[in-house]
């Protein structure tokens, strides 16, 4: 085991990810000193096959709500309940797998780099060629090199920082690492996307319905994390949320509402979104991903309403999940 090994933790979590958990467990292997995997009520034996695969496992109580983040921070307190807690923790999702060599190229940044609290590199999807929701992911994982915003679900994570802010919050279902970066951010603290392949994916999405019901989670997030820092000077999701009103809400219902006003008008909604159709599939060079950019903003729509209604009823959205 490495040096860089010998200071990462890992904290994994999952849900009925079978094989793809024993390959992201296994590729942790010898690049952390120990691996935590978190539990969210599996049914399909994660538990043991964690187990053999040498993790510390720890169940979520079933009676509270599942969310990533819960699972997350759980995992986190596993890691720092065991002795001496590690330097940094390396957060990775139970249906990804580790790249060789990550985890020192992403130490050795963080080590020389004392401002930054989060390295992140680039995710991939394993099967991009299975369907065309697995295709529009793995573009979707594509970004800019450099300080970044946010990070996603695999991140290797500086402890002094995340225990500076608290870690995750737990309530969140969605979105909730770029709310942490906001956190992070607004206490000085630095993230980074390095250019090194970090951990392959597998979405596994081959219907429509999933792709919609992922769409919809992430709409949702929008919502929420505009509520909580949605002002100025961050303005956390702002920008996307006001797509989501515009493409997603505004533009529908006009069509209905332009027909009882006067009908030749109902033309006009439907005209632009044909112009925004034009020019997404001009600068994809896709006309089927233009498409599904369109349309995803109604599914978003629908993850936007359930925030809203959710917080008018005085509770919280349960887990949107698409596999």
């Amino acid at each position: 085991m490495t040096g860089a090994a010998d200071r990462i933790g890992a904290v994994v979590i999952g849900r009925n990810e079978g094989d793809r958990l024993v390959r992201c467990l296994g590729a942790l292997t010898g690049q952390v000193a120990r691996i935590v995997y978190v539990d969210s009520g599996s049914t399909d034996g994660s538990r043991d096959r964690a187990r053999a695969a040498g993790a510390a496992v720890v169940a979520l109580d079933t009676s509270l709500p599942f969310t990533a983040a819960r699972a997350r921070n759980t995992g986190l307190a596993a890691l720092m309940t065991a002795g001496d807690g590690p330097d940094y923790v390396q957060f990775i999702d139970g249906d990804c797998e580790m790249r060789d060599g990550w985890s020192t190229a992403a130490f050795d940044f963080l080590e020389t780099h004392p401002q930054a609290a989060v390295a992140c590199g680039r995710r991939r999807e394993r099967f991009p060629a299975a369907s065309l929701y697995n295709r529009l992911i793995d573009i979707e994982w594509d970004t800019p090199v450099g300080r970044a915003q946010s990070c996603g679900g695999d991140a290797l994570m500086r402890m002094q920082a995340l225990m500076q802010v608290g870690g995750y919050r737990d309530s969140l279902i969605a979105g909730e690492e770029p709310e942490l970066c906001v956190r992070l951010r607004g206490k000085g603290w630095e993230v980074w996307r390095l250019d090194a392949e970090m951990t392959w994916h597998d979405a596994a999405i081959t219907r429509f319905s999933q792709w919609w019901q992922r769409t919809r989670r992430a709409g949702h997030a929008y919502a929420e994390g505009a509520a909580l820092h949605g002002r100025a000077p961050e303005r956390h999701n702002m920008a996307a949320l006001r797509r989501v009103l515009l493409w997603g809400v505004a533009l529908p219902l006009a069509v209905p509402a332009l027909l009882l006003i006067w009908p030749p008008l109902a033309l006009l909604p439907v005209l632009i979104w044909a112009a925004q159709f034009l020019r997404l599939a001009l600068r994809c060079h896709d006309a089927m991903r233009a498409a599904l950019l369109l349309l995803g903003k109604i599914a978003e729509a629908q993850g936007v309403a359930d925030y809203a209604l959710g917080r008018l009823r005085g509770r919280g959205r349960g887990l949107i999940e698409y596999k």
